[in-house]
């Protein structure tokens, strides 16, 4: 077996959500729950089918993020993974639990904006996810300051009253 490491190529400010699944029907049923979720969302989807003709199935309402899904899936090669990028303005947050219920939808490895690595390991069957790096490792702990300062971002995004 051996390992590689895939960055997630992306514009910083874009958040990204990277899951695995198990069936072609993926990209349609994603899609659907995309927009049912938040009618207007700008996004898009790439799905890597797993068995034969085993290629890169994707759809999305926006071409810059249809275009970063189809390209990040081909640079994870990972069987039966799928990756969603959303445009500016648009958050995992209201989506993530629309993506859950994806009947086919079996893992969420990362919802995120964050710089991301993610872990794959090769064999001789193909690739698979082993795990994402998302972000970077804590530097203290919040005091009575930062706490503040996280509820008053909540409150500005709409998040808490």
């Amino acid at each position: 077996m051996d390992f590689d490491i895939v960055k997630i190529q992306k514009p910083d400010e874009v958040n990204f959500i990277l899951g695995q699944s198990h069936f072609i029907k993926t990209v349609e049923d994603l899609h659907e729950a995309m927009v049912t979720a938040v009618p207007g969302i700008k996004f898009g989807l790439a799905f890597c089918e797993a068995s034969d003709p085993r290629l890169v199935r994707w759809s999305g309402t926006d071409e810059t993020c249809t275009e970063l899904a189809r390209h990040n899936a081909l640079l994870l090669g990972a069987g039966h993974c799928f990756i969603i990028f959303l445009a500016a303005g648009f958050y995992p947050i209201n989506v993530l639990n629309a993506i859950k219920q994806v009947p086919e939808v079996c893992h969420i490895f990362c919802a995120t904006a964050n710089p991301t690595e993610v872990l794959i390991a090769q064999t001789d069957l193909g690739r698979g996810i082993i795990g994402v790096v998302d972000g970077k490792p804590p530097l203290g702990m919040e005091q009575e300051k930062e706490i503040a300062a996280r509820k008053d971002l909540l409150r500005r995004f709409g998040y808490k009253f």
